[in-house]
């Protein structure tokens, strides 16, 4: 049975800067993915917007991922494709991860875990949507795929549910392609994507935005023909005047990203319920010692770029860590943020520099972040205006002779 130092499981930007860190740290490194090639999500997005942070260029998905595609070819990490974790068992210092293979059922041990798994849209199914379940109901990323890897038009007039990014990229992408976009349609009284996809997606080609507005009922047999809109009252009840109908053969969701836990849930790994990742500390390692959590699987990033670095710093802190006891003391959030990540501080950890990344919980102008520990400010920093649709990123320092003590990060809000 192979035995390494860390298994890395899932090979999008996260897994890939994962493992390449682990690797550069000296540590015999496994990737695990389940797909036939490397890449995950970024392979079938092909539209411009990646690389700004971390190449100062901007890419396109499969650019992007083909630059940590080609440094890894270089380096001495394994890499099993079409593979499965179906088990994963605890030993006393290490894991052995049962997996499903082209060649079979195969075991190998791993003293340190990288979960790198990503996330998956909510379906149709998921969002109570009235009705039939005819062809034609999809997600923004399913659609996704079938244009840009398949080549096929899978909508000539479609209805877009959902302002996430993903949806939004969709409707300039069908478009493009020669589909007509009725609207797109949210259900809150904000739009849920970044102001600059509101921009170039909609605003750029003449597609409406329609907020306050969700899909109620679909119909049709064998293939969509209409959906029912409704505007929402501000307790988000459908107002029964406002229905009507909509003539289209898709309905395209794009209604939110959840965070893929399934393996850590079978490691019994504690679940945040704000980002729907695990607990992790500053290095990400989670409650069960030396499995660490990274990328979307974590919490949903706007960018690939803080994907890959949260890969980068989990990579990093699997092969170097030898540290065997840990001094949680869980960050204390107000109501004004919707959640902080690391959601812990090991304090008997030598790493002492966090990068941090947080969300608001409404929209703000001029609020300022604080961070305090033990009542002493570490952290503060002014923002001209926050969105919940966009995280944010900082960097802060502990000092070493900093005592376990309650650390509080919460935003001033000015009215």
């Amino acid at each position: 049975m192979k035995r390494y130092d860390v298994i890395v499981i899932g090979a999008g930007p996260a897994g890939l800067a994962a493992a390449l860190k682990a690797d550069e740290n000296g540590a015999s490194v496994l990737l695990i993915e389940r797909e036939a090639k490397l890449g995950g999500i970024l392979k079938q997005c092909i539209h411009d917007g990646f690389g700004l942070t971390r190449f100062n260029e901007k890419l396109s998905g499969p650019e992007y991922a083909n630059r940590e595609i080609e440094k890894i070819k270089k380096t001495g990490v394994s890499i099993n494709t079409l593979t499965f974790v179906t088990k994963i068992e605890k030993n006393d210092d290490s894991f052995t991860l049962t997996l499903v293979t082209r060649d079979g059922i195969a075991s190998v041990i791993g003293t340190k875990l990288i979960l790198a798994t990503g996330c998956r849209e909510r379906t149709s199914r998921q969002i109570f949507i009235g009705g039939t379940n005819p062809s034609g109901l999809m997600t923004a990323g399913a659609a996704q795929y079938y244009i840009n890897i398949l080549g096929k038009m899978p909508t000539k007039r479609c209805v877009i549910l959902g302002s996430g990014d993903i949806g939004l990229i969709m409707a300039r992408r069908i478009t493009l392609e020669g589909g007509q976009v009725l609207g797109v349609y949210e259900v809150k009284p904000t739009p849920s994507g970044l102001t600059r996809n509101i921009v170039q997606c909609l605003d750029d080609f003449n597609i409406p935005l329609h907020l306050s507005h969700t899909v109620t009922k679909v119909f049709g047999c064998d293939r969509l023909e209409a959906v029912e809109i409704a505007e929402v009252d501000e307790h988000m009840q459908a107002i029964e005047e406002s229905k009507h109908i909509v003539a289209c053969d898709a309905l395209i969701i794009s209604v939110g990203l959840i965070p893929e836990n399934e393996i850590a849930e079978q490691l019994k790994i504690a679940i945040n319920p704000k980002t729907k990742g695990p607990y992790v500390d500053q290095t990400l390692m989670t409650f069960a010692p030396h499995v660490y959590s990274c990328g979307n699987s974590l919490h949903v990033s706007d960018l690939a770029d803080y994907v890959s670095e949260s890969g980068e710093l989990a990579g990093t802190y699997a092969a170097k860590s030898i540290q065997k006891e840990r001094d949680l003391q869980e960050i204390e959030i107000d109501s004004h943020l919707m959640y902080f990540v690391p959601s812990h501080l090991d304090f008997k950890s030598p790493t002492r520099q966090v990068i941090a990344y947080f969300r608001s919980a409404g929209e703000y102008e001029n609020a300022t972040l604080y961070i305090e520990h033990d009542g002493k400010t570490l952290f503060k920093k002014r923002y001209l205006h926050l969105r919940p649709p966009e995280m944010e990123r900082i960097v802060f320092s502990l000092s070493p002779d900093l005592a376990p003590a309650t650390v509080r990060v919460y935003l001033e809000v000015k009215p």
